[in-house]
């Protein structure tokens, strides 16, 4: 395989997408130092669930080496959540008792496990307008080549062809050059939460033509 290509996930990707989520689970860095405990902790939450609910919007990316990258999202933000709540999070919350103690000595693992039981389901207004949602993860060895724009376009492509009409997503406020990059694919400014540098920036973009 000469180049990366961007092809629809399947069942069988799972345990290596998995792996690019921890791969970029520190804020875009290697996570697997921090995850060494519970290195699916956080394909659990953030993969799996598109994976298993949202094939018709859960992109992979593969190149000779293997899987290096997912554009994955979700058509109706809330239908997601409902049936994530209802039928993916009760299983984690089973297997993986919500830590104890004080938060502020949790390990990352017990962090995301605590979120398990305290998911966040935020969406930004106005909901008619940006109902879809998406996330990216792209290992180092594709990055700076294209591949996110490309894989995005796809994205928002298969989105407005399911007739949604606006997509959103939540990123680190202090994110510059994510933020730039986003900017670039027409996403805008929609709300933020927090201050400072822990701050979660929602940014949003139209899909009518």
């Amino acid at each position: 395989m000469a180049d990366a290509v961007v092809r629809l996930a399947r069942p069988a990707d799972r345990d290596a997408a998995y792996h690019v989520c921890l791969k970029t689970g520190d804020h875009g860095r290697d996570g697997e130092p921090y995850y060494g405990d519970d290195p699916d902790a956080l394909g659990r939450l953030f993969v799996g669930p598109y994976l298993a609910f949202e094939p018709a919007s859960s992109l992979i990316l593969e190149d000779s080496h293997g899987v290096c990258g997912y554009a994955l999202g979700a058509l109706d933000s809330r239908a997601f959540y409902a049936r994530y709540d209802a039928e993916w999070r009760p299983h984690l919350c089973a297997r993986y008792p919500e830590p104890a103690g004080d938060p502020g000595q949790w390990t990352r693992v017990e962090q995301v496990h605590a979120w398990y039981h305290h998911p966040d389901y935020f969406c930004p207004e106005p909901y008619e307008a940006y109902p879809s949602h998406l996330h990216i993860d792209l290992l180092p060895r594709v990055q700076g080549r294209g591949h996110g724009r490309r894989m995005i376009e796809r994205l928002l492509a298969l989105l407005r062809a399911h007739r949604s009409p606006g997509v959103h997503l939540g990123m680190w406020a202090s994110n510059d050059r994510a933020r730039a990059f986003y900017q670039k694919l027409g996403f805008a400014e929609l709300t933020r939460l927090g201050t400072g540098g822990d701050a979660t920036l929602y940014m949003g973009r139209r899909l009518e033509e």
